[in-house]
């Protein structure tokens, strides 16, 4: 960055501006980037002289950002991410990635992204990858319990402590019925026959708008889609299925891989396509985190 007279900042002095935004105090800044305090309100007042403004409005009790200083800080904090990520991500490349990583998939969708995988592992020899289940029924208690380091899940996600990244697959839902159920007969079915029929009802943590992108609470024509037994897995769901009870949208992933002679899948003409993404907790970011998305969305 260049100021008054083309003086140019160095890196080191956008961090300590950043970081006393932060704090709001000069002892702490210094002590989170080990340099003496004097050194904190030299850049400072470098800063001020170079910008020709005064960036913080300090006196003895308190320490805050003028209107310059606020206006400063939300145009750097961005760009200084941007630089040290690339910092990192070329470290990383130069030494090769090393450490574990933990993938969690619905299911067996581990096999749609075989391929990303498959790449990541032969890109990153050194990093060892591990996969887990996530349950539909709790998206996202593994990420945020650190059990889990990407979620790969249906869209939409609007956690406020979550990141999603690229869209990476989609998957289409069929209708899982009993055999002896009066839809089981029918070579395809609409949304609009959910109407009549009561669902499985998902018992966990799960929101609202998460199922109702799997499930809507209403047919195309606004009728109320009744909730029926609750399950709190895809095995328990099956189950119950199969007693002719209840009817429910499944993915045609699990539905392949699940050919039973108590249940029947009949294809969805109109059904939800759901759109699976990498999710990850916001303040858990790695290097390896944003390497695999990095790979996965085809980098």
């Amino acid at each position: 960055m260049t100021g008054k007279g083309d003086s140019l900042v160095e890196l080191r002095d956008i961090e300590i501006f950043l970081t006393l935004a932060e704090e709001f105090h000069f002892g702490r800044t210094a002590e989170r980037l080990h340099v003496s305090q004097a050194r904190v309100s030299q850049s400072i007042k470098q800063q001020e002289r170079r910008i020709g403004g005064a960036l913080f409005e300090r006196t003895s009790r308190s320490v805050r950002l003028t209107p310059l200083g606020e206006r400063l800080r939300d145009r750097l904090a961005a760009g200084y991410r941007e630089i040290m990520a690339g910092i990192d991500e070329a470290a990383a490349a130069a030494r090769g990635q090393v450490g574990t990583l933990t993938i969690g998939t619905f299911d067996t969708h581990h096999r749609q992204i075989a391929a990303v995988l498959d790449l990541f592992r032969q890109r990153h020899p050194r990093c060892e990858l591990r996969m887990r289940e996530i349950l539909p029924s709790d998206p996202f208690g593994g990420l945020r319990a650190g059990r889990v380091d990407i979620g790969l899940l249906w869209l939409p996600v609007r956690e406020p402590d979550l990141t999603v990244g690229p869209e990476l697959y989609t998957e289409r839902l069929v209708l899982a019925v009993a055999p002896t159920h009066p839809l089981a007969v029918r070579d395809r079915v609409e949304m609009e026959d959910l109407g009549d029929h009561p669902v499985v009802d998902l018992e966990g943590p799960v929101p609202d708008y998460v199922w109702q992108a799997h499930t809507p609470a209403t047919t195309p024509s606004g009728r109320p889609i009744r909730r029926g037994t609750t399950a709190a897995t895809l095995e328990e769901a099956l189950t119950v299925i199969g007693t002719g009870s209840v009817v429910s949208p499944v993915g045609s992933y699990a539905a392949a891989s699940r050919q039973r002679r108590d249940l029947a899948f009949v294809p969805i003409t109109d059904g939800p396509i759901l759109r699976y993404a990498p999710v990850w907790r916001t303040a858990a970011e790695t290097t390896l985190i944003r390497t695999f998305v990095h790979d996965a969305a085809g980098g």
